[in-house]
């Protein structure tokens, strides 16, 4: 029996296998294999420049190229990278979600694993935070991309986003934002909403700033933005105007709606009645079109309500029951490897199963408060 049997505290978790650093920095990757190297280098490089321990937290959402494995090599001599393999392709909002629920430093960055951010401007977003902001958001002041598709959209969603968020930064589409941590821990993300991060933040009374940042086109792959996404964001949209406004309110929001139909119905009413008094016959002069005009307002009234309320019950789903918005396949650091563990991390239970390169598997005891 080793000391670990006989011990199993002992066993190291991914959150002690390494120091506890004073920077995380968060990097979602998907089919980046041509852009591993350079990338890391460059995180390395000015990081260190900090003069404060750090880690590296790449999240490898289902990549079907050569990115884990490039990766994987990185973090066998790292001990600074911590690697985390979701199950399947996720999206870039849960997979923000597992690396930030795996940071531990007191400062969490997050850029875009596509060269597409500088890591040269990742000092500038720690001084920045150090002067008393709680989130620091880039802003692509001088775009490179395509006009029509890119850029016209671009603004347009942004302009909407600060006038209901009533948040004051022009670049809400960029990855490349640094965060406090107590900010990040009252955060949950769904969907797509890690772009409304600096809303939800400013919900719960964080300062926020902004800071100019350069904007390169992705050296080795095109563009995966469409128009698309510019209808997904209007509609998210929605959502982030009822949470932040009706949350806690609701009936304050639906009630108008409500008030305002009875109000109509009252003046149809009574139109209608005039009418009829007049000798006119309602189905003959009327009645098509405000058939039409009913069902279709009626219709609409209803697929928002329906959606509002779905977005509601998806949120207690996932907060209830801690259920995560993406599943944890392994965890890598240095040449130690953890399996097992569906989703976000508990501080209190570790179901991490811990490998050694022999082999070797032990399965940590299960620890909660009160028992011995």
């Amino acid at each position: 029996m080793n000391n670990a049997d006989a011990n199993p505290d002992l066993i190291p978790t991914w959150q002690n296998a390494a120091p506890i650093p004073y920077c995380s920095m968060v990097v979602p990757m998907y089919n980046e294999q041509d852009s591993v190297s350079e990338l890391y280098a460059g995180l390395t490089k000015n990081l260190s420049l900090l003069g404060r321990p750090y880690e590296i937290i790449f999240v490898d959402d289902g990549s079907r190229d050569q990115t884990y494995s490039r990766l994987a090599e990185i973090a066998s001599v790292d001990a600074r990278v911590l690697l985390i393999k979701l199950r399947r392709n996720f999206g870039q909002t849960p997979a923000l979600a597992a690396g930030f629920d795996h940071a531990r430093g007191e400062i969490i960055l997050a850029m875009d694993g596509d060269l597409q951010h500088d890591p040269v401007e990742i000092p500038k977003f720690v001084a920045k935070l150090e002067e008393g902001y709680d989130v620091v958001s880039g802003w692509r002041q001088k775009r490179v991309d395509g006009f029509f598709l890119r850029r016209i959209p671009s603004a347009t969603a942004n302009w909407l986003i600060r006038k209901i968020s009533g948040v004051d930064i022009h670049d809400f589409g960029t990855t490349f934002k640094a965060y406090r941590r107590e900010v990040i821990e009252h955060l949950n993300l769904y969907g797509d909403s890690h772009r409304f991060i600096p809303a939800l933040a400013a919900m719960a009374g964080a300062e926020i700033t902004e800071l100019p940042i350069r904007n390169i086109n992705a050296p080795y792959r095109a563009s995966n933005y469409g128009i698309g996404r510019t209808f997904r964001v209007m509609l998210d949209l929605i959502t982030i105007k009822f949470l932040n406004s009706y949350l806690t309110r609701p009936l304050h929001l639906f009630g108008k709606v409500g008030l305002v139909q009875m109000a109509a119905a009252v003046l149809l009413g009574v139109f209608l009645l005039v009418d009829k008094l007049s000798g006119e016959s309602l189905i003959l002069q009327h009645g098509p079109l405000l058939i039409l005009a009913v069902m279709l307002f009626m219709m609409s009234l209803l697929f928002f309500a329906t959606g509002l309320l779905a977005e509601l019950i998806s949120r207690v789903y996932f907060e209830a029951q801690r259920k995560p918005v993406y599943t944890v396949r392994e965890i890598r650091r240095g040449t130690r490897m953890w399996r097992g563990r569906p989703g976000r991390p508990d501080p209190l239970i570790e179901s991490y199963r811990y490998h050694q390169e022999t082999g070797a598997e032990t399965t940590p005891r299960t620890h909660q408060p009160g028992t011995s």
